[in-house]
């Protein structure tokens, strides 16, 4: 296994600087996720309902988790999709 160096990362969420450690590879989207949830929790703040951080972050969260478990139920039913397709195809392949 390859020694991966790690450095640290400076992003802003909420105007809060969090220090990160992350390789190279793994920095655009360490970047990338920040920006999205700063833009999330920043929706959040500025709906006006929630206004303490930790409540902010905790929306924040259940709205990532929601849709986390929205994605994967779409891939599993895609998944199920295509297995029925493939033995679709197996079966008229087999008639042939």
């Amino acid at each position: 296994m390859a020694n991966i160096s790690r450095e640290p990362v400076t992003v802003r969420i909420l105007d809060r600087e969090y220090r990160v450690m992350c390789s190279e590879d793994e920095r655009r989207a360490l970047v990338e996720a920040a920006l999205s949830l700063d833009e999330q929790m920043r929706g959040i703040r500025d709906a006006g309902k929630v206004t303490s951080l930790e409540k902010i972050a905790v929306m924040c969260a259940l709205n990532l988790a929601a849709e986390n478990r929205q994605l994967k139920e779409q891939r599993h039913q895609y998944s199920e999709q295509v297995d029925r397709r493939i033995a679709q195809m197996a079966a008229s392949l087999d008639q042939v």
